[in-house]
């Protein structure tokens, strides 16, 4: 039996409220002190908090006990039309016009307006047969005589899983061709030793440091020096060491190898041998992006950012061919799951990867 239970912002009030319950798997609906609306799902295994509301942003996921989720100066999402002033999310959807940092000819904002998008559906779903709990969600976004396109997203559960699988669903609904960037920011706790294994060749063609320096971005002295070593020799970073100068952060385009499946994967494999780890399609998510940031107020590691193109902002990426374009009438559609590992899942994991780069 399936039951779908579609939510309303009135449901959300300041106390902890439980919606369903369907064995293990637990719905409970709050709304922060900020005034929005956050969507708790709790197995025996996962904590999960999302904002149905507000770009389905999840913004904490722990799982086995373990917070998974970037360390930043926010302990609860913001209502604010600016994108680095409520940045503090596990998991954040971006685009959907365009996606990283404005060049000086571009005038979107950072990451695109996705991020902060008012939800006009969410829908609980719950599944007996297959014991998951997923939110759904939609988002129409129209200009006058120029974007008009609708995005439908999944977040999925399993009352044993460890992981969260995300979908999403861009419909453009213009009789016209759409431009379309679109990037999966997915942001972990880096963990001081950890160690990142990926699906990649370890060199500087296939791991490209970023050079160019955002405008939001004030980097200290050394940085330059750092930015050059990591560019001529990208394993530099492969082991989170204490002295590696991440500040303000590190930006990295990595070319991912998929599997016979598909798929791309990264992993952060910790000290004690647990890990964390991204994994999704590369056929409509050519790109992964890698962001690094340790200072003593946010913390935060993107092990490979699903994208459709860098993250030089849209007439950049334009320029250079990137950027995917949805014909007429035409849906574009992405999958992609991340979560952790215990130390046996990521030892197997680890070994798939090293086997299928060649590295075993």
């Amino acid at each position: 039996m399936s039951v779908r239970i579609p939510l309303i912002p009135s449901q959300f009030g300041p106390g902890l409220t439980e919606i369903a319950r369907m064995g293990k798997v637990t719905a409970s609906s709050f709304r922060y002190a900020s005034g929005i609306e956050a969507l708790r799902m709790t197995t025996g295994r996962a904590d999960v908090i999302v904002l149905p509301f507000l770009g389905q942003q999840v913004w904490r996921a722990v799982f086995d006990g373990r917070d998974i989720s970037m360390g930043s100066m926010f302990e609860e999402p913001v209502a604010t039309p600016d994108y680095l002033k409520t940045y503090g999310a596990f998991f954040i959807h971006c685009g959907v016009t365009a996606i990283g940092a404005p060049g000086l000819q571009d005038k979107h904002p950072l990451h695109g307006e996705l991020p902060l998008a008012r939800f006009e559906t969410a829908v609980l779903v719950l599944d007996e047969a297959t014991g998951t709990v997923v939110l759904e969600g939609s988002y129409r976004h129209r200009v006058a005589f120029s974007t008009n396109y609708t995005v439908s997203t999944t977040i999925k559960l399993g009352s044993e899983a460890t992981a969260l699988d995300f979908g999403i669903t861009v419909q453009n609904n213009r009789e016209a061709p759409m431009d379309l960037m679109y990037l999966g920011h997915a942001n972990f706790k880096p963990v001081l030793n950890g160690e990142l294994i990926y699906s990649a060749h370890y060199d500087p063609e296939h791991v490209a440091v970023r050079k160019s320096v955002p405008a939001h971005i004030m980097p200290p002295p050394g940085y330059a020096g750092f930015v050059d070593r990591l560019a001529s020799d990208p394993a530099l970073h492969h082991v989170l060491m204490a002295d590696l100068p991440f500040e303000p952060e590190v930006v990295f385009s990595v070319t991912m190898e998929s599997d016979a499946d598909g798929l791309a994967h990264a992993m952060q494999v910790h000290p004690d041998g647990q890990g964390d780890f991204i994994s999704y399609r590369t056929d409509t998510l050519p790109m992964a992006i890698r962001w690094i940031c340790r200072t003593s107020d946010q913390q935060g590691l993107g092990l490979a950012l699903p994208s459709t193109s860098g993250v030089e902002g849209y007439t950049a990426e334009k320029a250079a061919g990137r950027v995917t374009v949805v014909p007429p009438k035409g849906v574009w559609s992405a999958w992609m799951r991340t979560g952790s590992l215990d130390a046996a899942d990521a030892a197997t994991m680890r070994a798939q990867i090293e086997r299928q780069m060649g590295r075993a």
